[in-house]
């Protein structure tokens, strides 16, 4: 993906990202063609290319921003890390959903997966919210852990259509985990 921050290119990247969108609400994304997303547009072809390599780099960019502003508000939010997670989840409602449609919820998993150690590396101990819980041990495997069963959880969610409330599912992980200790 280009990633220039040209006023025109990224209304371009936009417009891309929203047509594929809204064409993974009617087709299933193996059927959706470049050719397709650039008629969904307002677009030419050249600036697609000028833009994206493929449909699924499209995708990728699509979940990086939304990885993102996940882990962003993750690091900054003083709220409880399954609260951030939740609050991404409603705001990504449709995203998660369009995913989970096309069987792709796990290109989400590989991307946090990818992208939180990094984080937890880099960001600042005071604003990790899983410093004090990692601090002695080895981060790498409790990142996983946490990624795999908190989004599992969520992808259970997903798969149930979003209707159990965040405060129940949250609930619900509280209270297993109180019968841990």
């Amino acid at each position: 993906m280009n990633t220039t921050t040209n006023p025109s290119a990224v209304r371009s990247r936009n417009e891309i990202t929203k047509a594929l969108l809204k064409l993974m609400g009617k087709y299933p994304y193996s059927e959706i063609t470049v050719t397709q997303i650039v008629m969904e547009t307002n677009l030419v072809r050249k600036t697609f290319y000028r833009n994206f390599t493929s449909k699924d780099d499209v995708l990728d960019a699509i979940i990086n921003n939304a990885i993102i502003e996940y882990t962003d508000a993750l690091v900054e939010s003083d709220e409880d890390p399954l609260a951030v997670i939740f609050a991404f989840c409603e705001k990504n409602r449709k995203l998660l959903k369009l995913l989970h449609k096309n069987n792709m919820l796990y290109l989400l998993l590989l991307k946090l997966n990818e992208t939180l150690p990094k984080i937890s590396e880099t960001t600042d101990k005071e604003k990790n919210p899983f410093a004090k819980l990692m601090t002695g041990l080895e981060p790498d495997y409790l990142i996983a852990f946490n990624v795999g069963a908190i989004w599992n959880v969520i992808f259970k969610w997903v798969d149930r259509g979003m209707t159990d409330s965040p405060e129940k599912i949250k609930t619900t992980i509280e209270n297993y985990l109180s019968r841990l200790h």
